[in-house]
């Protein structure tokens, strides 16, 4: 019976049944990063990217059309009680300081400038953009589309929606059933009414003008069950920041 050959040591293991043959994958080696390019690791016939590195040379990043370049804030690494967190349980940072814009975009021959500019403070959708380090420092490279507002504070009740974004204060889950019975965190439906806390001013049209947010901050809306971001403020209530298209109705 033919194998397929891999660059890596066969080892058989024998049993009273056909003899299996696993793969033993060799020790990694790494390669240096290119001018503007990736780090590489290599386990020979396999390759594994890590985040973009631009080499020393260079000392500007000019972002293009409606991009933004964005600095990275630092994970946290302690919980709010002083306990030290381990990598993986840190949480994943969503905002930064803007370094540097683009010159925006062009919607019907209308030249569109963006809304952010060098030194805001935003916050962006978690898994947004290419990360790179430049500098030194981890940056992140996004379309303005993947802000959700901007935050001068550390709460996340002060954020300023962007463009279509709201932000709402998420209703409290029901803690019991209609028949009385105390419902578990697990158990717990996931809330899909809130209060608008905050409004965008709205996307733009296919004419470059704004559409304005159908929705007014204080009502009370029904909205999609998985849109959104969530976060939590510094007083424990819940926060969803969303597509104004992905509110369902308007409550009274």
């Amino acid at each position: 019976m033919a194998l397929l050959q891999l660059t890596a040591k066969a080892t058989t293991f024998h049993t009273g049944l056909t003899p299996f043959t696993g793969l033993r994958l060799a020790a990694p080696t790494t390669a240096s990063p290119t001018s503007f390019g990736f780090k590489i690791y290599r386990f020979h016939n396999v390759l594994v990217r890590a985040a973009t590195t631009v080499a020393p040379k260079f000392t500007t990043l000019k972002p293009l059309g409606d991009r933004v370049l964005v600095k990275i804030q630092s994970s946290e690494e302690k919980t709010q009680g002083g306990i030290l967190l381990p990598t993986t349980a840190q949480t994943k940072p969503q905002g930064g300081e803007v370094v540097a814009v683009g010159e925006g975009k062009t919607i019907s021959g209308k030249k569109v400038e963006l809304t952010v500019q060098t030194g805001s403070k935003i916050v962006y959708s978690k898994y947004a953009g290419t990360e790179i380090e430049f500098n030194g420092i981890n940056h992140l490279l996004l379309k303005e589309d993947d802000i959700l507002g901007r935050l001068e504070t550390d709460d996340i009740k002060d954020l300023k929606p962007l463009n279509d974004r709201v932000l709402i204060k998420v209703a409290e889950a029901e803690e019991k059933t209609a028949g009385g019975v105390l419902l578990t965190e697990s158990a717990k439906e996931k809330p899909v009414i809130g209060t608008v806390a905050g409004v965008g001013t709205g996307a733009y049209d296919d004419s470059g003008n704004r559409k304005p947010i159908e929705v007014a901050v204080g009502n009370s809306v029904l909205y999609s069950k998985y849109a959104g971001s969530d976060f939590k403020s510094k007083d424990g209530n819940q926060y969803v920041v969303l597509k104004g298209t992905d509110i369902l109705a308007v409550l009274s």
